[in-house]
């Protein structure tokens, strides 16, 4: 006898959860292991749980389905992602078109059963393709000791590289992610400056500017360590500290 599938529930809606709850109570062949209000919750519910499939509504406050949908695929073995969504027709079209599975709201229990038997894993190509152009993650997800972690972005003083890793420090730890700086400095534009080539700062951690011959030292927020800036860059660095 094959073992049930184990089921997420992320929705910020307490009914919403409940009903798709209500509609796997009988069947036998899903679980539903755990439910969570928000993205950032679901993702860490996932991490923990490792369900099968993850039910995921798209608009919710903080961080969104979609985005949650990409700190999930970073999972070591990602579960499968069905959206639940109130999108009209034409945003439904970037679903089909790109062989996303998802389920209208109000959801139907033949509509939602459906679904669940055809899930299949999210590809980054896939979600890519439906990613609205203007969206930019609230959060940066990372492996660690703890498992998936997902970090705010506003919570990041700086990133650092060193050869092929990058460090992001916040809130007095720092961890190791897999975003390039470049990608990083072309997703935040209006959050993270350019201070040297191995290094980035969030503009609202940046409490001060010491300038020097070869280039100057920014003090940050909750950072004991000045971060270096290069003579190259020390004139972005002074621009932008004006229209702060």
């Amino acid at each position: 006898m094959m073992a049930s599938a184990s089921v997420l529930i992320v929705d910020d809606e307490h009914l919403a959860r409940e009903r798709l709850q209500r509609m796997l109570t009988d069947e036998a062949d899903y679980e539903v292991v755990a439910e969570a209000a928000h993205g950032r919750a679901g993702v860490e519910q996932a991490a923990l749980h490792k369900p099968d499939i993850v039910l995921l509504d798209i608009r919710m406050p903080g961080m969104d389905g979609i985005e949650a949908a990409q700190h999930l695929l970073q999972m070591e073995q990602p579960p499968a992602v069905i959206f639940c969504t109130a999108y009209d027709e034409y945003a439904l079209d970037a679903f089909e078109v790109n062989a996303v599975g998802y389920v209208l709201k109000p959801v139907r229990r033949e509509q939602l059963l459906r679904r669940l038997q055809h899930a299949k894993r999210l590809t980054e190509s896939q979600l890519a393709a439906i990613v609205p152009e203007t969206s930019t993650r609230t959060h940066i997800s990372a492996r660690t000791r703890l498992g998936l972690e997902v970090i705010p972005v506003d919570s990041i003083s700086h990133f650092m590289a060193d050869q092929k890793y990058v460090t992001a420090f916040f809130d007095g730890r720092e961890v190791v992610i897999e975003d390039p700086l470049k990608s990083l400095e072309q997703e935040f534009p209006g959050q993270l400056l350019r201070v040297h080539r191995n290094c980035l700062v969030a503009l609202a951690a940046i409490e001060g500017l010491q300038s020097n011959r070869g280039g100057g030292q920014l003090k940050l927020r909750d950072v004991d360590d000045t971060v270096a800036v290069s003579r190259r860059h020390m004139g972005s660095v002074k621009k932008a500290l004006t229209r702060l």
